[in-house]
């Protein structure tokens, strides 16, 4: 199981499944969103993901119609984000897990829009776009 929770600790969360993949994003958007050179997400299986405590905490933002990015309403971390198309997903916000875990599907994508200052040095693919 792996387990995790925003900032203020208001929201918790289990997940009785498996990180079997992250992605980097750094699109402009997923920059702004998280205040950061990328956000690091991970595909997960939305029936095996459980708000443990804090679901009034919960709010959403729309920057396009059909994504909900959902946060904490007290201190602001993102937890996931989900697609109206894609009911059965949630991308988890890895930086908000404490559960330590391991993947070997790792990669960066949107690496064409980057942030200027940023340098991508860890050995990892890169994509200029969503990987295919």
């Amino acid at each position: 199981m792996i387990v995790g929770g925003c900032l203020c600790n208001g929201i918790r969360f289990e997940y009785h499944g498996t990180i079997r993949e992250i992605s980097m994003c750094h699109c402009s958007m997923c920059r702004k969103a998280q205040g950061s050179a990328y956000v690091a997400v991970s595909p997960i299986d939305a029936t095996k993901f459980v708000i443990t405590r804090g679901q009034e905490l919960l709010r959403e933002y729309r920057a396009v119609p059909h994504k909900a990015r959902v946060f904490c309403a007290t201190c602001g971390s993102p937890i996931y984000s989900q697609r109206d198309d894609l009911p059965d997903v949630k991308r988890l916000r890895l930086g908000t897990v404490e559960s330590a875990f391991t993947c070997s599907d790792a990669y960066h994508v949107h690496v064409s829009s980057k942030a200027p200052w940023e340098t991508i040095g860890d050995g990892l693919p890169k994509y200029a776009a969503a990987r295919s």
